[in-house]
């Protein structure tokens, strides 16, 4: 086997000959200080003891430009076509190696790397935010090759779970989660706590309330704060998401903080959304909030049990009846109200027929691909607004100006709609 090396940024070509090259040094020679490489292998269409050429380099986090194979003096294009993936600008070894660590500990499945994964995307710390977009990249390309190899399916199933407080969610979740661990699926729970408005903490719960689950291996319970967050969810819910998958669980369940308007903003982040109600909460479509049913795909009638099956069929009536009547999100898909009691068990196996159900007519009409294609869009857009928000509070001028302002809103000698166009003037004129 013979490998020619050229670095093209430089001009140069660098001719090595390699026999049968181990996977131990291709990481130590694509760590090599080449910009971009052009690598042609011959007369062999494996690396070592069959294993195929594409698959050590891309299990080692590096990509080259073009791989070409010359078998018999021909040429023939390998699938793999990327870019080197550089070392960030100003990370030092150390820090590469923190985030090659947790990549490739993440991948294998070792819950310890995932929850220092998490940890490290939820800090607010400048230089941990720009590791936990390197790690991020990684993982994302990672799973676009799996699903390229799943034929383009999604990996897991993301489904979010809301409702008002003593609904018994996390009660469900534990039941439910059992379940689906027994039949061989790796789930993972995010549980958002809300933060106190006060102290800025959070009791994050959820892991006493689900006590079997949090014993399972197979499960991966991750409570984390909101920390004012609108919406029920955190700022990195949608990175979160990708970490658990990037681990390997096939089965995503967000737990939100309760209903509100606000709420459904973690449609924008699965792909099938659960809203659980109890069966004793009043006049129950009086106080139904409209934005959030509308955004259902499956309404759960909880605590179905004792004296309690009564009120409960009489809601799901009430809710079966309240949904003809609003205009369906999906063309393939209609909503379903059933009733569920996780202390009896009955309607928790219906639950899981209703979400694979509702999992194989969206991928087979093509409507849950292009649904997260939409919730890409809007999770890129979200993190922009953030950031502009962020990055003009921070600008020297304007944070002088924002106390002085304030309090010229407060005295009532400035409208806020004038405060707010001095801000975006002295924002402008910065240079």
């Amino acid at each position: 086997m013979r490998s020619v090396f050229e670095d093209v940024t430089d001009k140069m070509n660098i001719p090595m000959l390699l026999q049968h090259p181990p996977q131990h040094f291709l990481k130590g020679l694509l760590r090599a200080p080449f910009r971009r490489h052009h690598c042609i292998f011959h007369s062999s269409t494996h690396l070592g003891s069959g294993i195929p050429c594409a698959r050590p380099l891309s299990s080692l986090g590096r990509h080259c430009t073009t791989w070409m194979l010359l078998s018999d003096g021909l040429k023939r294009k390998l699938c793999l076509q990327t870019t080197v993936k550089e070392h960030p600008d100003g990370f030092s070894d150390k820090e590469q190696r923190f985030v090659d660590k947790l990549y490739t500990g993440l991948i294998q499945g070792q819950r310890a790397c995932l929850a220092e994964a998490i940890t490290l995307i939820e800090s607010t710390h400048t230089r941990k935010k720009e590791l936990a977009q390197v790690l991020l990249q990684k993982v994302l390309v990672h799973l676009r090759e799996q699903e390229r190899l799943n034929k383009g399916k999604p990996l897991a199933f993301r489904v979010g779970l809301s409702g008002p407080p003593g609904a018994g969610k996390s009660t469900f979740i534990e039941y439910f989660g059992k379940m689906l661990t027994e039949r061989g699926h790796k789930l993972s729970v995010l549980a958002v706590d809300p933060s106190s408005c006060t102290s800025g903490g959070s009791l994050l719960g959820d892991k006493t309330r689900m006590t079997e689950l949090s014993r399972d291996m197979n499960a991966y319970i991750r409570p984390s704060p909101t920390r004012g967050t609108l919406g029920g969810v955190t700022r990195t819910t949608n990175e979160a998401i990708l970490l658990c998958e990037g681990g390997g669980y096939d089965i995503i369940l967000i737990e939100t903080v309760g209903v509100g308007q606000s709420e459904f903003a973690v449609a924008d982040m699965v792909d099938m959304f659960v809203l659980l109600l109890p069966p004793a909460g009043g006049d129950e479509l009086q106080g139904i909030k409209r934005g959030i049913i509308e955004m259902a795909d499956l309404v759960a009638i909880t605590k179905s049990d004792g004296d309690l099956i009564v009120p409960a069929r009489r809601i799901q009536a009430e809710y079966v009846s309240a949904l003809k009547l609003l205009r369906r999100r999906s063309g393939v898909w209609r909503p379903k109200v059933i009733r569920i009691s996780a202390r009896s068990g009955e309607g928790i196996t219906d639950v899981w027929d209703k979400m694979k159900e509702f999992q194989d007519v969206m991928l087979a009409s093509g409507e849950l691909i292009a649904k997260r294609q939409r919730q890409q869009k809007v999770w890129m857009w979200n993190l922009i607004q953030e950031n502009v928000l962020e990055h003009f509070r921070t600008h020297p001028t304007v944070r002088e100006q924002i106390p002085l302002l304030e309090e010229r809103v407060l005295s009532g000698s400035l409208s806020p709609g004038l405060a707010a166009d001095l801000l975006l003037k002295a924002f402008k004129s910065r240079d």
